[in-house]
């Protein structure tokens, strides 16, 4: 049974952040739609994340309801974005790692923004 959901956000656009990976992310887990629930930040997602507050509050109240997250360590240091996401307590690792277990897992579910 697929319990955990992995949530792979590469997306820049604020709208789309706010219409559906945020929006989505802030009820899930309060909601019990899953398990658990993991959001990663992948590409032109951490840069909207480290220049715009409104986005910065929504990831931090997401974490408060149990959703974990994370950000690609190459892309956090390509957009120079370390010490916002280190605030954030948003881990910077190699994402592809998770992303590949979660890929080969049957408790997983992964979708892509």
């Amino acid at each position: 049974m697929k319990d955990n959901l992995l949530i792979v956000w590469t997306n820049g656009d604020i709208e789309v952040a706010n219409k559906f990976p945020l929006l989505y992310s802030s009820v899930i887990l309060d909601r019990g739609y899953w398990k658990t629930a993991h959001l990663m930040l992948w590409g032109p997602s951490i840069k909207l994340a480290k220049e715009n507050k409104q986005i910065q509050e929504q990831l931090l109240k997401i974490q408060n309801t149990g959703v974990k997250m994370s950000a690609c360590i190459v892309c956090v240091e390509d957009y120079e974005a370390t010490s916002i996401l280190n605030e954030l307590n948003i881990e910077i690792t190699h994402t592809g790692e998770l992303l590949t277990k979660a890929l080969k897992d049957e408790t997983y579910s992964v979708m892509t923004i």
